[in-house]
């Protein structure tokens, strides 16, 4: 049973899936023989270091645990030899990832063919020791014997150098952060309100696209329907009730200042309770309204904008005009983080700065505080109830920018610098970027940008890989 809002009783969104890992721990026996080379490089050479190992690992595993910042379950460790054993270890089938520490293989068939990892079809992670403890044979052998299978080229196809790391948990960690995300998206739940009628410009190409990468089941909903719902919601006084209690709640909070009639902040809420029970009968997450500026207005008498930023902030991933070359990219990064996500209409980059706006920002983009907040109105409409959020400069920032053909998306890093006030959609930030400003005019592909605080290019890049779609990342 999912947590309670104890003001207003509302349920907790639901928890991100959790990433379920497989570790191995694949190891030599070596049998003295005379005269001749009877055993590999490596710290493991009998049962008894291999048993001081295993127990090693799983206080690695532990530490692991209690250190990521998403949700992860490791299965118990399992000891192989090799591929033989490994076909026997009856619950990798449970498991959506294999982490492998790979001292060496006694039969010498896990290094020498790369059959068995294609076979598997889980993402993989191989894990050697230089430095921090016994040193691994697979340090020596994993480049030439396992990756290039004595060529010069990348002989396996689901595996490549990246997925071997050396020494480093926090490396092992943020991979595994990128696969709960990927794990997460692929395959998700997302209420569609409006479609396809009030769809804006996606071809059925891209969303034979989009279906295809990201197998997303789109659950609909008329317009119709959801003004059924919102008539229905304004003659039940216990929902409008608790309505007036969610908005009075809301204009309570520091920071908050109220710029538009309370009356469209109230609808708001009404709004977001029925978008809620949307979410909870589809037994999802997200959800996308389209045709919102102009399909939603007439019939909740407000607008949409406010209504997704307070479910961002709860933890959903709510997001307007169903613009489906930009949802699994927002998607995507919003489960990596674990942090609500902007999605928003960029500008031209120029000098460095590129100014990203939109109606529907949430206020805790961090993950837990509330920023300041102007509740105007929505800027085109000049109607309804919409955030101007407040966001801190210097904060470190990730963009990432879909295309419209699911091949290619950009990504780079930033600092925000202001939040500006010019006439256009309520939140505004100027961020400032590194790459070459006309390099990123030129690369910059789609039409939205989705921006998420804190540093996650490398865990976006990862999971794209194996989507997959190629990542264009500008640093």
């Amino acid at each position: 049973m999912r947590a309670k809002n104890r003001e207003t009783g509302e349920e907790a969104a639901p928890l991100r899936r959790t990433l379920v890992v497989k570790p191995i721990f694949t190891y030599p026996l070596p049998v003295r023989r005379h005269q001749t080379s009877w055993r590999a490089w490596g710290g493991i050479q009998s049962e008894e270091d291999a048993d001081q190992e295993a127990a090693n690992i799983q206080r690695e595993i532990d530490q692991l645990k209690a250190a990521a910042d998403f949700p992860v379950e490791f299965l118990p460790l399992a000891k192989v030899r090799g591929a033989g054993q490994l076909a026997a270890v009856e619950d990798i089938a449970k498991a959506d990832a294999l982490l492998f520490y790979s001292a060496g293989d006694g039969d010498g068939d896990l290094m020498a063919e790369v059959n068995w990892v294609d076979k598997l079809a889980k993402d993989t992670i191989f894990f050697l020791r230089h430095r921090s403890g016994p040193l691994y044979y697979w340090y020596e052998g994993a480049s030439a014997r396992f990756h290039r299978q004595h060529t010069d080229f990348q002989a396996t196809k689901t595996i490549r150098c990246e997925d071997t790391v050396v020494d480093s948990m926090d490396e092992v960690l943020w991979r595994l952060r990128a696969l709960c995300g990927l794990r997460a998206t692929v395959g998700s739940r997302i209420v569609v309100v409006g479609w396809p009628d009030l769809r804006d410009w996606e071809p059925d190409k891209t969303m034979d696209q989009v279906r295809r990468l990201w197998k997303l089941d789109l659950q609909t909903v008329s317009y119709e329907a959801l003004g059924k719902l919102i008539r229905a919601a304004r003659e039940d006084q216990k929902t409008v009730d608790l309505a007036r209690r969610c908005a009075e709640a809301y204009l309570k909070l520091p920071e908050t200042k109220l710029e538009t009639d309370v009356r469209f902040v109230q609808r708001a809420f009404l709004l977001e309770q029925i978008l809620r029970g949307l979410m909870r009968r589809a037994d999802c997450r997200a959800i996308t309204v389209a045709g919102c500026m102009s399909a939603v207005i007439p019939i909740a008498e407000t607008t949409a904008c406010l209504s997704l930023s307070t479910l961002n902030d709860a933890g959903y991933l709510a997001l307007c005009e169903a613009d489906f070359e930009a949802i699994p990219a927002t998607m995507l990064l919003g489960n990596i983080s674990g942090r609500p996500t902007f999605m928003n209409a960029p500008t031209f980059p120029h000098e460095g700065i590129i100014t990203l706006a939109h109606c529907t920002a949430p206020r805790k983009m961090d993950g837990n505080r509330l920023a300041p907040v102007r509740i105007m109105t929505h800027f085109e409409s000049d109607y309804g109830a919409a955030p101007r959020v407040e966001t801190p400069a210097g904060q470190k920032v990730t963009m990432v920018v879909p295309d419209f053909a699911s091949k290619r998306f950009l990504g780079l890093s930033g600092e925000i610098e202001s939040n500006p006030t010019g006439a256009i959609c309520r939140t505004q930030i100027d961020v400032r970027f590194k790459a070459p400003s006309l390099l990123v005019a030129e690369r910059m592909p789609g039409y939205r940008w989705v921006l998420v605080y804190g540093d996650y290019l490398r865990e976006t890049g990862y999971a794209l890989r194996r989507v997959p779609i190629e990542w264009d990342c500008l640093g």
